[in-house]
């Protein structure tokens, strides 16, 4: 035994994992990086969270909060300092199915929470992906298959249970703690450790689910149709489209969801997609909500999706916007570009209700490039649409540094924040790479050239295969 481990907390006695330990290989990495911890600790409790902190603490070492490993800038894990894994804190319970009540403890992936909720027939929006930890996404946004119905992951959070860097447990609601349940909806990687969510879920079995796959103008004028289509559509209608270079051509892959029991209702809901642009293949389906979900998500990270990922928010996507999102594809970098619809119930709250103050606007594009492609390739695509963007999304952004902080939380939002994460976490512990710039990442670099620390926990955009 090392010295090191001489000084784990009897509590942690068997949860704490070092290179040459034969489970190191699946715990080391994020989904998107590969990384080499001195340690990753695996707390089965809330006491143990606690235990695992003072530990991290007392070793001088650098922490990393991981619930799902699968954010872009590979916050989770890092070189030469500890993991706090929380995986094992998973559990899902309904506290008041008739108010659509559930706990959901940090470490739980988004493919489990549905398959919990499904019997209840109860849903969370949550992102896209079944892999994603709850942690990580419910304290940053959450832009799921329903966020126009049901709004941001963080709007349906009602409580939370965190423990702050000295090891202090606190619960947090509107009423007790209210600054920390302001900061924890949005910017929450920041202040602490959120162990467990109390979210209201939405009643929901089924969902229409349309896929489709049109050719792309160069122009931009099938852009501006979707986003047209979704300016006029009922806010059950949530889509998520992808452009992508397919030889000379763009293509775009819509997938939309419709928040309705009957294809009777969904039907006339994505029909109007079917007119952007020319259609190449389409169908539609009556699925149940775990489907988009899917528990085939659950698989260990291991650095296997490299790539660099950034975003823009945009109240209308008019002519020059959209020409230059569709030209990101074509163009030097050849990006793989997404389209997210928010709006509906997303803008129904506050812009200063959370700490997620983009309350105004309607879409949400993402641009990644992908192994061997790097941060050069992704600048030179981006360029014109990031000149044009209204704001930012923290979970879509793989390299933070103060220009990213400045673009996700603008005004008197970062303001708050730095305010917050400060009386929360004054020493640091956790503190964010949007304040720093610098980064555990392998092979990563910002926009300056100087090494990016990884950042905020959330979901990754998927290469299309």
């Amino acid at each position: 035994m090392t010295t090191a481990m001489a000084r784990v907390p009897d509590s942690l006695r068997g949860q704490i994992v070092t290179p040459g330990d034969r489970r190191y290989a699946q715990l080391r990495s994020t989904y998107t990086t590969t990384a080499s911890p001195a340690a990753v600790l695996l707390p089965k409790t809330t006491a143990q969270v606690i235990d695992a902190i003072r530990y991290a603490r007392e070793q001088r070492l650098p922490i990393a909060v991981r619930s799902g490993g699968h954010g872009l800038s590979g916050a989770s894990s890092n070189n030469g300092g500890v993991v706090i894994d929380l995986s094992m804190l998973n559990r899902v319970r309904v506290l008041d199915e008739r108010a659509g009540l559930v706990r959901v403890e940090a470490g739980a992936r988004w493919a489990n929470v549905a398959t919990a909720l499904a019997p209840y027939g109860l849903v969370v929006s949550s992102g896209d992906y079944g892999g994603v930890g709850v942690g990580g996404l419910a304290t940053g946004g959450g832009v799921g298959w329903l966020v126009r119905a049901h709004g941001l992951t963080i709007d349906r959070v009602r409580a939370v249970e965190v423990v702050l860097a000295d090891g202090t447990l606190v619960r947090a609601d509107a009423t007790h703690e209210p600054e920390l349940f302001w900061l924890v909806r949005g910017a929450g990687a920041g202040a602490g450790v959120v162990v467990a969510f109390e979210i209201e879920a939405a009643e929901q079995r089924n969902v229409g689910v349309a896929q489709l796959v049109v050719e792309a103008h160069p122009d931009g004028r099938t852009v501006r149709e979707w986003a047209s289509c979704l300016a006029q559509a009922p806010r059950e209608l949530s889509t998520a489209a992808v452009l992508f270079a397919e030889g000379r051509s763009t293509l775009m892959s819509v997938t939309a969801v419709v928040a309705a029991e009957s294809l009777r209702r969904v039907r006339p809901v994505v029909e109007p997609l079917l007119a952007i642009g020319k259609v190449l293949e389409h169908r539609i389906d009556l699925l149940p909500y775990p489907t988009l979900v899917p528990t085939a998500h659950l698989h260990p990270n291991v650095g296997q999706q490299r790539g660099t990922t950034t975003n823009g928010l945009f109240a209308e996507l008019d002519p020059g916007v959209a020409r230059a999102v569709t030209r990101a594809t074509t163009g030097p970098g050849r990006a793989v570009i997404q389209l997210r619809s928010v709006g509906g119930a997303v803008n129904d709250v506050a812009a200063d209700a959370t700490a997620y103050p983009h309350r105004h606007q309607s879409t949400l594009v993402i641009a990644s490039t992908f192994a061997p492609q790097g941060g050069a390739a992704l600048d030179a695509a981006w360029r014109a649409v990031g000149a044009r963007a209204d704001g930012e999304y923290v979970n879509f952004e793989s390299r933070p540094d103060p220009a990213a902080f400045a673009r996700i939380y603008p005004g008197e939002t970062g303001a708050r924040v730095r305010r917050l994460w400060k009386r929360y976490d004054p020493d640091g512990v956790f503190r964010s790479p949007l304040l720093t710039g610098q980064s555990t990442r392998s092979g990563q670099s910002n926009r300056s050239g100087q090494p990016a620390r990884s950042g905020q926990r959330s979901g990754q955009p998927h290469r299309r295969r």
